[in-house]
């Protein structure tokens, strides 16, 4: 019983971050595009971190820690090649330069 409690706190506190209202005030001025891009991108970072909170809720009720080690890796990686593109391919630019001379 104590576990459904905490999946249901850990859902509740990912909807009232996603209904913050700081993402209400980024569509002011006239780029409504790039503002639009800023908000979707702030959801989905929000929405990522919820669901790897979750994941790793059960990670821990079920006590599996190397799992979730692995996990938690896995989701940086994913997470820095989905939200920083710019940074991989600049990573990936200086790999290259290092080992192809």
């Amino acid at each position: 019983m104590r576990r459904v409690g905490l999946v249901v706190a850990a859902v509740l506190a990912t909807i009232a971050l996603l209904l913050s209202p700081a993402a209400a005030s980024a569509a002011t001025g006239n780029s409504v595009g790039a503002n639009l891009a800023g908000l979707l991108r702030e959801y989905a970072g929000e929405l990522y971190t919820g669901i790897v909170a979750i994941v790793a809720l059960v990670f821990l009720v079920n006590r599996r820690f190397t799992d979730l080690l692995v996990f938690f890796c896995a989701a940086i990686v994913v997470g820095w090649l989905v939200f920083a593109p710019g940074q991989v391919a600049e990573a990936a630019k200086a790999i290259a330069h290092q080992v192809l001379p």
